[in-house]
């Protein structure tokens, strides 16, 4: 999808404000909603994931299983409140899969798949990944690209961008942070840290 762009800077992929959020994603709803709402903390309009369970309400970029995102930016963030699945190859062309979720309680790491626990304020959430570390440590190989992502309930997301360093929040676009009058914003970066104890399946 982004293989044959030229990327630097930010690239985003989910705006809750703009005219299509989900333009580039598919979604599957069962027992749940996806839907626009007005989030009373941040003012303003938020795409908020609810389901009973998350295998069957989901949303997921590209919607094409076929096509792959061919993002290389090694920097994953996430505005948001609260699942998310993020699928990469490296540089041996292997395909890793990392999936963060807030009910997971211990790190596990096999081949394939990396699980990992996310420990958020309350309230809403900067999420900085860093793949390339992640991916470095864990598996020994560098970082190479990002082929899709996959976020399930329940959550409210503002954006979904990939950056090719950590930006201050004031070096951000204004349209890419969250700006609340009254709530602060918890900011959340991840790396390999929360996989050091990992138990191999």
């Amino acid at each position: 999808m982004f293989s044959s762009v030229y990327q630097s800077g930010v690239l985003s992929l989910l705006s809750s404000v703009g005219s299509e959020p989900l333009q580039l994603w598919g979604k599957q709803v069962r027992n749940g909603h996806i839907k626009r709402i007005i989030d009373d903390e941040v003012e303003s309009v938020v795409l908020e994931i609810a389901g009973l369970d998350i295998r069957s309400t989901y949303i997921v970029c590209p919607a094409d299983a076929n096509v792959n995102l061919g993002i290389k930016l090694p920097f994953l963030l996430f505005l948001f409140y609260a699942l998310f699945f993020s699928k990469t190859i490296d540089a041996s062309k292997a395909v890793r899969r990392f999936r963060w979720s807030t009910f997971q309680e211990k790190p596990r790491q096999a081949i394939i798949i990396c699980t990992m626990p996310m420990r958020l304020s309350t309230g809403w959430n900067f999420l900085q990944i860093n793949l390339d570390d992640i991916s470095r440590k864990l598996y020994s190989q560098p970082y190479r690209e990002t082929r899709r992502i996959m976020i399930h309930p329940n959550c409210r997301i503002r954006r979904v961008f990939f950056a090719d360093r950590i930006y201050a929040e004031d070096d951000l676009p204004r349209e890419f942070r969250l700006i609340s009058k009254r709530f602060p914003l918890s900011v959340n970066s991840k790396s390999v840290q929360s996989a050091d104890q990992s138990e191999t399946e």
